[in-house]
């Protein structure tokens, strides 16, 4: 299977990528890397010794997070970017993968792969961390702020199927982001698509409130981009906000600071289980390949991460599952 990485895209770029990139090579020599950026400044990272499984494919433009989006997916034709959405749509790669600028990353999709037949709106689903370390499929968590209810049924069913596919969930459960768990509340959006999803071939299990959404109450969460995005950077900012003062009151004295070292490995491990680092890898669902968005802050682990769970969708035939599930095959 061959992946390609933008390795321009991102805070870390290009040394995070191109060692998770070795990385990868080394533990997978099935997969083939196709590294795309400037070869100027991947070579030397690569070294003389880079592994036969990874290549580079040019590309000497990049689009920043200062860029607009779909002006910049259509005058940078040669960024790194936009030529790892071609070599997807070319067929030259099975999957692509960048931490850049999101809604370029959205309009690559949508303008350069090209929108699965059947999809009206593509979804972007990263994973949430869950208590019992299982997590939670969310979609759609920003690239649409508006939402029909037809929308949210395709998100439902891609969902459903991308757990199965890539995670082995058998049925998995489909929860409906809402202000209550009872069926009358919500809007008019969540009131009707709640209707559609009662008679869809899916596991549907009815609306979920955010406070349960750490819980796992359901193992695919829908809503629209503009509820996802909001519910997406309030669990962020909570986290980080957790974590500050617990580093604040752990801090604050001697005896604090005793307690703290003999806690740290328990901190350790709930850091752990909070970090993006251990979920990376947000799947744009609904375009015609396989589009998977990285963390914007991705570090190697993180990065390599994304690689893992390419090659788990790729292995699994998750696009010709939901090219079959759509086109009525």
């Amino acid at each position: 299977m061959r992946i390609a990485i933008d390795v321009m895209g991102g805070d870390h770029a290009p040394h995070a990528h191109i060692e998770s990139a070795l990385s990868a090579a080394a533990q997978w020599p099935d997969t083939h890397l196709i590294l795309v950026g400037n070869p100027e400044v991947i070579q030397p990272l690569l070294g003389n010794a880079a592994p036969a499984n990874i290549s580079i494919e040019p590309a000497l433009e990049v689009i920043g997070n200062d860029d607009e989006p779909v002006k910049a997916v259509r005058r940078k034709s040669d960024s790194s970017m936009v030529v790892a959405g071609r070599l997807v749509k070319d067929g030259k790669a099975a999957a692509m993968i960048s931490s850049g600028n999101t809604g370029a990353l959205m309009a690559v999709g949508l303008l350069v792969v090209g929108r699965l037949k059947g999809i009206e709106r593509p979804g972007l689903a990263p994973m949430f961390p869950t208590l019992d370390n299982v997590g939670v499929l969310a979609l759609d968590m920003g690239a649409n702020m508006d939402a029909k209810p037809e929308h949210l049924l395709q998100y439902a069913m891609m969902g459903s199927l991308y757990r199965n596919k890539v995670h082995g969930i058998e049925k998995p459960r489909v929860g409906l982001l809402n202000v209550g768990t009872e069926s009358a509340k919500g809007n008019e959006l969540t009131k009707t698509a709640y209707e559609l999803l009662e008679n869809a071939p899916i596991n549907f299990i009815g609306n979920v409130e955010a406070s349960a959404v750490l819980d796992r109450q359901c193992d695919v969460l829908v809503c629209d981009g503009f509820s996802g995005n909001i519910l997406l950077k309030a669990m962020e900012g909570a986290a980080s906000t957790i974590f500050k003062l617990l580093r604040q009151e752990l801090t604050s004295s001697f005896t604090s600071k005793l307690a703290a070292g003999v806690l740290k490995p328990n901190f350790r491990n709930v850091r752990r289980k909070m970090d993006y680092n251990e979920h990376n890898g947000a799947p744009l669902l609904g375009v015609n390949g396989l589009v998977i968005k990285g963390h914007g802050s991705s570090d190697a682990v993180a990065m390599k991460t994304a690689i893992r769970q390419a090659r788990t969708a790729i292995g699994n035939g998750l696009i010709a599952a939901l090219t079959d599930e759509f086109n009525g095959k």
